[in-house]
């Protein structure tokens, strides 16, 4: 057992890194529906700074510093030199820590699922939780990187645990809106709504409604504000090994809302049974014009992949 683990050991080294990727069909180009593929790696680290480096949820961008934010639902934070041109030109590790209260201690285990990652228009670091639901300001600079600041208070509805259809399904995603402020939005529906009526929703109570996809089991991953002020949204579908796993990116139009459902338009249907080699993708963000990165889980499995996806909206 001592030389098994001396040699996973050893492998993990030689093969830590940044690598390319391809999850794509046989496609004649990289353009798909309505985005174009222009860059796709797989994040390869045992540890970075120490921190484990697994179960990455979501993903957020600082243009400012060139720095892409990682946060790990297992209340983990990442920080990497990102630049992005028509490829993803430099991915370096920077920093990892752990999520901590304002005194610096780790937050307890029923409190860490970090599952959404945003900077607002301040530039401040906000993380959303499934759980015990809510969302927090983190330090993102200096010795106390990681240490929450505050919590933003939350509509009613999202405040009881009874109101979501499970502690797992509650404020997995958010962003950033330069006019209605903080956005964020549930896996799957509250219980009092239809199960295919997804909302996005500002802490101010505000609410928009949209169709969930037809897939089985279909919730929201992540959501991103666009450049036009609308919202970018990942969903992803599974029912179990044999059956299509689907990731379905789709722009939600906040200004076009009849009848209490918003237009919405899909981007992109990737299937694994239609020759898509997708992961668990849990993580959106906007890198630059029309430009965005979207992260998957590895659920901290041997054999899935931290795979890093970066695209174009060329139809929206």
């Amino acid at each position: 057992m001592r030389y098994f683990l001396l040699y996973i050991s050893t492998f993990l080294m030689l093969y830590a890194g940044v690598f390319s990727a391809d999850i794509t069909p046989s496609l004649k180009s990289k353009t798909f529906m309505g985005i174009k593929i222009l860059d796709q790696k797989r994040l390869s680290f045992s540890t970075i700074k120490g921190i484990k480096f697994t179960e990455l949820s979501d993903v957020t961008y600082d243009v400012k510093t060139q720095t892409l934010y990682f946060v790990s639902d297992k209340g983990l934070l990442y920080a990497f030199n990102a630049h992005f041109s028509d490829k993803i030109d430099m991915l370096i590790p920077l920093d990892a820590t752990k999520l901590k209260t304002k005194k610096g201690k780790r937050l307890k285990k029923w409190k860490r699922d970090s599952e959404g990652l945003t900077l607002d228009g301040e530039h401040r670091l906000l993380v959303s939780f499934e759980g015990n639901a809510k969302v927090a300001w983190f330090h993102k600079n200096s010795d106390k990187v990681g240490r929450r600041i505050k919590n933003y208070p939350l509509p009613k509805l999202l405040i009881k645990k009874e109101n979501y259809r499970s502690k797992n399904k509650s404020l997995e995603s958010l962003a950033w809106h330069p006019r209605y402020g903080i956005l964020t939005a549930t896996e799957w529906p509250v219980k009092k709504d239809d199960k295919k009526r997804q909302t996005i929703y500002t802490l101010s109570g505000k609410q928009w409604h949209f169709k969930a996809e037809p897939e089985g089991r279909s919730g929201v991953s992540a959501i991103e504000v666009m450049d036009d002020g609308n919202v970018l949204v990942l969903e992803r579908s599974y029912t179990g090994l044999l059956n299509p796993f689907v990731v379905t990116l789709k722009k939600v139009y906040l200004n076009q809302c009849k009848n209490d459902l918003c237009k919405t338009k899909i981007l992109a249907k990737m299937n694994n049974h239609k020759g898509w080699d997708i992961d668990n993708f849990e993580g959106l963000a906007k890198v630059g014009k029309n430009r965005y990165v979207m992260v998957s889980d590895d659920n901290d499995h041997f054999f899935q992949r931290t795979l890093l996806i970066y695209f174009e909206v060329i139809d929206g």
